[in-house]
């Protein structure tokens, strides 16, 4: 899908599945396809992970026809988001306003969603090109936080990071969220250690229901 479609699909389908390990290889891909299963379909593996390019190249080419859309984060410079596009990235997540990175990503037509938590921050990402903003880490302020975010910067799309569960789903979309990133809460190290890929779906089939419970 172009830019412009993978934007809308965030929104639409709301949840980001934030994929962070300690051991990379074949396990890692069971991971994304376990979370794509539980019907959370934006999924993203951080560059933290040990062969987060090897398994970004491997999940795009089985993901090919599903319907998924599978990202990077943690990128924290231009050349580490150029790289990962080219592995088969499909948007960018930095943690950090990182201008270079921004352009780079642009300039392969990929969405970006730049970290930042300050007003100011969140505007300069945003004015710099970012298409959402994630205010990280979301748990320091909480869902009234974002609702005052709202009030200055109502034209910036929010996507809360770092403390959304289950139980506050709601809360921060009703205060104007436009995504949620989901990290240990949906994919846990421990889950992944034990290779639990039945877990990881049952957990992401949660969080897609309490996001059809909050919309209605």
């Amino acid at each position: 899908m172009d830019k412009f479609d993978a934007i809308q699909y965030v929104r639409d389908k709301c949840i980001i599945a934030v994929v962070r390990a300690d051991t990379g290889g074949d396990d890692l891909v069971k991971v994304v396809e376990a979370v794509a299963a539980g019907g959370v379909h934006c999924i993203e593996v951080t560059m933290t992970t040990p062969g987060a390019l090897e398994c970004l190249q491997a999940a795009s080419e089985k993901l090919q026809k599903a319907d998924a859309l599978l990202g990077v984060g943690t990128v924290l410079d231009p050349e580490t988001c150029r790289l990962a596009i080219l592995a088969g990235a499909q948007y960018v997540v930095t943690p950090t306003v990182s201008i270079p990175t921004i352009q780079m990503a642009r300039r392969y037509g990929k969405p970006i969603v730049c970290g930042a938590y300050t007003p100011t921050e969140i505007l300069t990402a945003w004015e710099n090109g970012a298409d959402f903003v994630k205010v990280f880490p979301a748990n320091v302020g909480g869902p009234g936080y974002i609702k005052a975010l709202k009030g200055p910067l109502p034209q910036i799309p929010l996507v809360p990071t770092g403390g959304v569960e289950l139980e506050n789903v709601g809360e921060f979309l009703g205060a104007g969220a436009a995504a949620l990133a989901v990290g240990g809460n949906l994919v846990s190290k421990k889950q992944i250690l034990a290779r639990d890929f039945a877990g990881i779906t049952a957990n992401a089939r949660a969080f897609a229901d309490a996001v059809k419970a909050a919309r209605g």
